[in-house]
């Protein structure tokens, strides 16, 4: 017998998986005054604009913003890891892990530049066996002068 193999789910609301292409994450702009949002809404929080929302797809690049180093967790959360807040480029702020570095403060620097990786969401599985997938920020090249 052939197993069928399931298309991965995404693990946040702002997460796309086209068919046949990179996914990648996306918010909801208001088309009345540009405020952007990572969740869906009817109505703008900034304007009060109705029903007035587009998507626009996020950079894979930005700026840590602010770090916590977790060092306890729920059982079968592996830490330390760094929870993670990052200025996107070109407009919004995530909250995730930053993974590729060592969990010490001396590692990490306010202000570095990270990269969004969409990747397995830690072998997690729903009860049909779809994998999940998630975004995570690693350290990026800076820009050379």
């Amino acid at each position: 017998m052939m197993s069928t193999a399931h298309a991965p789910l995404p693990a946040a609301p702002c997460l796309r998986i086209p068919e046949g292409e990179a996914p990648y994450l996306e918010a909801q702009r208001c088309g009345a005054c540009d405020a952007l949002y990572l969740t869906p809404r009817m109505a703008c929080s900034r304007c009060g604009k109705r029903d007035d929302f587009h998507p626009q797809r996020l950079a894979d690049r930005g700026t840590l913003y602010s770090f916590a180093i977790v060092h306890r967790s729920f059982p079968g959360v592996e830490t330390p890891f760094i929870s993670a807040i990052v200025d996107l480029e070109g407009g919004g702020t995530l909250k995730g892990n930053l993974r590729g570095i060592e969990a010490t403060p001396e590692a990490v620097r306010l202000g570095m530049a990270v990269k969004v990786v969409i990747d397995d969401a830690l072998g997690r599985r729903d009860k049909d066996g779809h994998a999940y997938l998630a975004y995570f920020f690693e350290p990026a090249e800076e820009p050379s002068a």
